[in-house]
């Protein structure tokens, strides 16, 4: 059987939040991998969710009662390499070398042959829910138990394939399907409200049928509520999570050019000071 799981300390779970902030921005440095602000909006959630959701057993990854996580919004793989690593579904080590020629690790997920603990190669936006509700509609039909889980971005719920399987969910009420929307309001372009009618996006979910929780993303005791208070609720679950772009991180925070900007070795020590990590 899967491992339930493992924090509940919700400070714990602050401090890990941190350390992999600071990682993910030294990592972004040394390989010149981008998307930081889109891995530092959505880190408090993967965490919560890998150490205190998640039924999973990094040991037995392919486990068929195990849930299942999709990052839909695959471009911010660097942040779930981090965690995964951390989690114990492969040594923190195998991460030196990212970015280099052959390795596993870049700006997406690879396929899930390839690397314990990636359910689906995603980056192609729109993709991550219709894939996660097959998952869970496959729970019904083979009658194994688990649940699965979806982190998308706030960009991506410009596709039409994300509100055709938000439709098909709550038609099938597929109960077993949680989705967390990291509403960090820019995609790469510019203000997600402004380049596409997003707002307000907690009613519009709801309209579909989804049971809706609108919290804020960085605060995990409001994470846990949105978890709880809803389990047993027989419509898919969708969690608006508001959060900022580049979050921990001053110089980072809610300026789009993280999207694409890499970090100097002095920004690096500056992040470094400011998450309270010593570098």
């Amino acid at each position: 059987m899967p491992e339930a799981p493992i924090q509940n300390d919700m400070g714990s779970l602050e401090q890990m939040a941190q350390m992999l902030r600071h990682r993910i921005i030294k990592t972004s440095h040394e390989s010149r991998t981008p998307h930081l602000g889109s891995c530092l909006s959505c880190i408090d959630l993967l965490v919560f969710l890998y150490w205190h959701v998640l039924q999973i057993d990094p040991t037995d990854p392919t486990n068929p009662q195990r849930d299942r996580f999709l990052l839909s919004k695959g471009h911010a793989a660097p942040a779930l390499f981090q965690v995964l690593a951390e989690r114990g579904f492969f040594p923190v080590s195998d991460l030196n070398n990212y970015g280099e020629d052959g390795s596993l690790f870049g700006e997406h997920p690879p396929t899930p042959s390839a690397l314990p603990g990636i359910e689906a190669a995603t980056g192609s936006l729109g993709h991550g829910l219709p894939m996660g509700l097959g998952m869970a509609l496959a729970s019904r039909i083979s009658d194994v138990p688990y649940s699965v889980y979806a982190i998308l971005s706030d960009g991506e719920c410009n596709e039409g394939s994300v509100w055709e399987a938000a439709l098909l969910a709550a038609a099938q009420k597929v109960s077993n399907l949680t989705v967390a929307i990291d509403y960090n309001k820019w995609q790469a372009t510019g203000r997600s409200n402004e380049v596409l009618g997003l707002a307000p996006l907690a009613d519009k979910w709801s309209a579909f049928g989804w049971c809706v929780s609108e919290i804020d993303g960085h605060n995990f005791d409001q994470m846990t509520d949105a978890i709880e208070k809803n389990r047993n609720d027989p419509r898919p679950k969708a969690i608006i999570a508001n959060t900022v772009k580049g979050r921990g991180v001053s110089f980072m925070e809610d300026d789009n050019n993280w999207h694409y900007r890499i970090p100097t070795a002095e920004e690096v020590s500056l992040a470094a000071n400011e998450l309270g990590i010593e570098a």
